[in-house]
């Protein structure tokens, strides 16, 4: 029998202890001496910038590059990074970037959710499954290059215990409750943040709707988007990881995006990467097309329908290239201000088309109704 991998005693103590402190420690705390709402004002907003250091700066930035920050921003997140407790953002990096190279390939993902939940969720920073590949970085080499990522990975141990103690001592101090900002914003809001995180390698790839894609196990779901800062629309970040946006509807819940997107208007991030909305809706098209011919073969007469199905798919996805290129001439002419009777005419040819092509999607999503 081929022994498993050696535990990793470090890891095991420290998620086992910040545990039992926050469920037996915190609430006999609660019990014997109470909490005030400054108490939990202040672990709220240090969970938030615990967890959106990884949101924003961890996954968007650095894993992904999809957009780009100013040297303050960044030493800001870095903190935050050290204060979440997940490795340093280098580390982070590398092991995210082969998690969607190998995405559920179990031996090369590391934290393939096709090895079951406990195992996606935290099992696998519980042995050494890594091995010697642990410190392998050659897939973030252009991480090497950044000095703030550098610093934050040279000194991370100092940076941990100085931002997860300093914080609640500073603001036990001021609030004459050490003990009590110890157990809340010191252990408790870490014990969130880190499950929090935890779940969008877990749940998000459990849990939710495949939209976009059924490559891989990553599903959306909004409800999962409010605990992990926008990071429940997980299938649309698996088919387009580039884009600064995870919830890229107005009303899905991503203050990660928001943020970004916020912080653009006072030139703290810029460059910020977008998805072509004619890309993603291709992508949509495909997957329902895909769903409703699996409904199709069920029907005895399902080879003529799965054809009708076909043409309208075809007729729709010939239409969106030409309004994705028709798009990117009206993009490009809009940002190099071309001649005012040039440009009308371009705008024109563009609305009228965007009509259409929305014209088609309606018709397009009766067409499935009435087949299936």
């Amino acid at each position: 029998m081929k022994n498993k991998p050696a535990i990793l005693w470090t890891n095991l103590l420290v998620f086992l202890i910040t545990f039992l402190v926050a469920a037996i420690g915190v609430p006999t705390y609660a019990y014997l001496y109470g909490f005030d709402t400054v108490h939990w004002v202040a672990t709220i907003v240090m969970l938030g910038y615990a967890g959106m250091s990884i949101t924003v700066g961890y996954h968007r930035l650095w894993a992904h590059k999809t957009y780009e920050a100013h040297p303050i921003l960044q030493f800001i997140l870095a903190l935050g990074g050290a204060f979440a407790l997940q490795n340093s953002a280098l580390h982070w990096s590398s092991d995210h970037r082969i998690h969607h190279k190998y995405v559920d390939q179990n031996g090369k993902d590391p934290y393939s959710a096709k090895k079951g939940f406990w195992f996606s969720h935290i099992g696998w920073m519980l042995r050494d499954y890594q091995g010697d590949t642990y410190s392998d970085y050659s897939n973030v080499r252009d991480l090497q290059k950044n000095k703030i990522v550098m610093w934050q990975h040279k000194h991370y141990l100092a940076l941990t215990i100085i931002m997860n103690f300093g914080i609640p001592l500073v603001l036990g101090f001021i609030y004459d409750d050490i003990i009590g900002m110890l157990l809340t914003v010191g252990v408790l809001r870490l014990v969130l943040s880190h499950h929090f995180t935890f779940f969008i390698n877990s749940l998000a790839h459990i849990w939710g709707s495949q939209p976009y894609t059924d490559k891989n196990t990553a599903r959306d779901n909004g409800a999962l988007a409010f605990l992990t800062y926008g990071e429940g629309y997980h299938n649309y970040h698996h088919i387009f990881e580039t884009d600064y946006r995870n919830g890229i509807l107005w009303w899905q819940f991503d203050p990660t995006k928001w943020f970004i997107k916020g912080c653009s208007y006072i030139g703290l991030t810029k460059n910020l990467r977008k998805v072509p909305g004619a890309k993603i809706v291709a992508a949509k098209l495909k997957m329902q097309k895909f769903e409703t011919e699996n409904k199709l073969l069920q029907k005895p007469n399902h080879t003529e329908l799965i054809a009708k199905l076909e043409e309208e798919y075809q007729h729709l996805v010939e239409r969106m290239k030409l309004f994705g290129q028709v798009q990117r001439e009206y993009l490009i002419a809009k940002k190099q201000k071309m001649s005012d009777a040039a440009f009308k005419d371009l705008k024109q040819n563009y609305k009228q088309l965007k009509q259409q092509i929305s014209e088609q999607q309606k018709q397009w999503q009766q067409t499935i109704v009435q087949l299936a």
